[in-house]
């Protein structure tokens, strides 16, 4: 695609013009004339100054003056819009591949910490003992009664055994069970053990009194 400058430069030479002569008989500056061959329009005083200059210059060399001036419209616009960006910006290392680069480590970092805590949340209870709650019997209680409903609560993937003996789990992690006792005092053992082998054990000291 021609470019306004490279036209303009191209006829000046093809009619055997200098830059000196062609200033002479437009009254424009030799700096000026040089700024728009090179489409360097940075350096022209105003976008109407420059307007007058490539006007001028194309009827000078008897070029179609719309024509040359629409090719400089477009490119003078062009060129501001480019200016109008931080130089970093309109270089050939875009700062963005900089940016994305400087954040790899950071989001590789990040999503370590993720994986590693979704890892720990997992299989968590490969160190650490089963939880267990027993809502019922209390320690130390006294009853009348020579059956029992041991009631509490673990993880709905343990195992939980009542005096050795299994009792099951619904998936809330609720178990329940009714066992018989003895007249005096006795020890009620809940074993909870999870799939890693981890257990939790706890006892309930009760006693059990006749009932009269």
């Amino acid at each position: 695609m021609v470019r306004v400058g490279e036209r303009l430069k191209s006829q000046r030479i093809k009619k055997g013009l200098t830059i000196e002569e062609v200033a002479k008989a437009t009254k424009i500056k030799t700096r000026f004339i040089s700024a728009i061959e090179n489409e360097e329009f940075e350096k022209l005083p105003s976008s109407a100054y420059a307007h007058g200059f490539v006007k001028n210059y194309a009827r000078f060399l008897r070029l179609p003056e719309k024509e040359t001036l629409a090719l400089f419209r477009r490119e003078y616009s062009l060129d501001k819009e480019i200016k109008a960006f931080p130089e970093s910006l309109t270089e050939e290392e875009f700062p963005i591949s900089r940016f994305r680069l400087s954040k790899i480590p950071k989001i590789a970092i990040f999503i370590f910490i993720i994986l590693f805590g979704y890892l720990l949340f997992q299989y968590r209870y490969t160190v650490i003992d089963p939880y267990v709650s027993i809502f019922s019997p209390k320690e130390g209680e006294v009853l009348f009664s020579q059956t029992i409903e041991v009631v509490g609560k673990t993880d709905p993937n343990a195992s939980v055994f009542i005096n050795n003996e299994p009792v099951s789990v619904n998936g809330n992690g609720n178990f329940k069970k009714s066992i018989n006792l003895f007249i005096g005092k006795t020890t009620i053992t809940v074993k909870v053990v999870n799939y890693f082998g981890r257990e939790t054990i706890i006892e309930r000291q009760i006693e059990v009194l006749e009932n009269t």
